[in-house]
């Protein structure tokens, strides 16, 4: 399967590029952005501050070969400075790291004290014929409803502490899409990382009572047996959604060991266009907490959302001007005696340019040992 998936992944592409380059008449489209973020980390102001940059180039390229099929090439160039850099000899390799089946992340540049790392991130063809329509790739396959958690998208997980990566990670996957009615569709996805694990599964999504509905089941990981739903809609002017998925072991399938994660959220727009958020998760068999940049950065999978059994999350944002937006956050970790707390400033500059301040605290106690870390951002950001 994986041999089969890789080599579809390259020949599709390879035409995907003749048939474009034979045809030069084709419309195509280029956009992305680039952005600078210094970083600060540390345990309190009177200690020491780790302090780095990033250079950040996004470049997403689109070309339409016909009304039919569609290609596209996504990637991120980051440059880092700084003391990570310094301090950590795999610092570099770990970026570079790719989790997927075919590895399309680079360092050009590998210095003491910076490299430039390029990555793929996307790179699919997709092709549609009425009500059928089929990606090959790498791809973002979005299955999650709720706003935080999303224990529905199975194929690739993401962070939300992860502000500075709004594209998400993607998959090497095949993905097929039947749309029966205007509000229905049949899914099936089969995704392999670079372990040579499989992911595969159906999902089918219909509309009633107002609400969108889904149920989805499958194969996760090479290891797991996965059931889900979901739902997303409102009553009055609250939005009310919501997921749940089981993992259950093929080689204990009969006994309990499988891991539950349930979430519900809520929120509402006001109409000054401030936003409530809440969102509440259950997992009755919690991963472990030993690295926080795991669950930092998101390259945790889907079963490995939660860390407390009950975690609950709140977020607050409003709009001082129609340039200048404030917002709050804040989450439990009751479990590691701990929490995360929140708050960022986004203002624009000019059209296009945007100016961002974040700061995230987290606290925790395991293994009967406190930690606290404090990070502070400062982004400028143009977009094209």
């Amino acid at each position: 399967m994986q041999r089969v998936l890789k080599i579809s992944l390259f020949l599709i592409f390879f035409i995907s590029i003749r048939i474009y380059s034979q045809e030069p008449g084709k419309k195509f489209s280029l956009n992305g952005y680039v952005s600078t973020v210094q970083s600060a980390i540390f345990d309190s102001l009177s200690g020491p501050f780790v302090i780095d940059n990033l250079v950040h180039n996004r470049l997403n390229f689109n070309a339409y070969i016909n009304r039919n099929i569609t290609f596209a090439t996504e990637l991120r160039n980051r440059l880092f400075i700084g003391d990570m850099v310094r301090g950590s000899s795999s610092y570099s390799g770990m970026i570079a790291n790719d989790p997927g089946l075919i590895d399309m992340s680079w360092n050009l540049l590998d210095e003491p004290s910076f490299f430039l790392n390029t990555t793929i991130d996307r790179l699919w063809v997709d092709f549609n014929y009425e009500k059928l329509q089929a990606r090959i790739g790498r791809q973002r396959i979005n299955w999650g409803q709720t706003l935080v958690w999303n224990p529905n998208d199975i194929f690739n997980a993401y962070s939300f502490f992860e502000f500075d990566y709004i594209e998400r990670p993607g998959s090497d996957a095949v993905r097929l899409q039947y749309y029966p009615t205007s509000s229905s569709a049949f899914e099936l996805a089969v995704k392999a990382d670079y372990d040579d694990r499989i992911t595969a599964a159906a999902l089918y999504r219909f509309n009633k009572w107002g609400y969108d509905f889904q149920i989805l089941s499958g194969y996760f990981n090479s290891n797991d047996f996965v059931a889900g739903a979901g739902w997303s809609g409102a009553f009055g002017s609250v939005s009310f959604r919501g997921e749940m998925s089981w993992f259950q072991p093929m080689e204990n399938f009969t006994d309990s060991t499988g891991t539950g994660l349930f979430t519900i959220g809520f929120d509402k727009a006001f109409n000054n266009n401030s936003m409530l958020q809440f969102q509440f998760m259950y997992c009755n068999n919690p991963a472990d907490y030993e690295n926080f940049l795991s669950f930092y950065s998101g390259s945790l999978s889907t079963k490995e959302l939660a860390f407390s059994k009950f975690t609950p999350f709140g977020l607050y944002s409003y709009p001082i001007t129609p340039l200048l937006t404030i917002s709050v956050s804040g989450m439990l970790f009751p479990d590691l005696k701990g929490y995360f707390a929140g708050s960022s400033l986004d203002f624009s500059l000019a059209e296009n340019v945007d100016f961002s301040i974040y700061w995230q605290h987290f606290r925790s106690k395991v293994s009967s040992m406190e930690s606290r870390m404090n990070l502070g951002f400062i982004r400028i950001k143009y977009s094209f």
